[in-house]
């Protein structure tokens, strides 16, 4: 609680891979920037369209397999970009 008594809001997001909502600080952020690259978002401010996974091998393998990722994005992902994230999600 704040001095006020009120609480303080956390922002909430949804997991495209297991749908389950948690606190935007506990979610890995993936962004399409505006000139249509695909990277992780460590800072969680980037501009350009997001989406967000767990921070677990599941929800990252189902998300780049079922092409979840992609539809969320509104892009198709490279293989590049795929080899990419699924080295960032093996350091899960």
């Amino acid at each position: 609680m704040t001095q006020s008594g009120k609480r303080k809001h956390i922002p909430q997001r949804t997991c495209i891979a297991c749908r389950s909502k948690r606190p935007k600080r506990e979610l890995v952020r993936i962004v399409r920037a505006p000139d249509g690259d695909v990277a992780v978002d460590k800072t969680g401010k980037q501009s350009g369209r997001g989406a967000y996974l767990c921070p677990t091998r599941e929800c990252w393998h189902r998300a780049l397999s079922e092409g979840l990722l992609s539809r969320a994005l509104r892009v198709s992902l490279t293989e590049e970009t795929r080899t990419c994230l699924d080295e960032y999600a093996a350091g899960f």
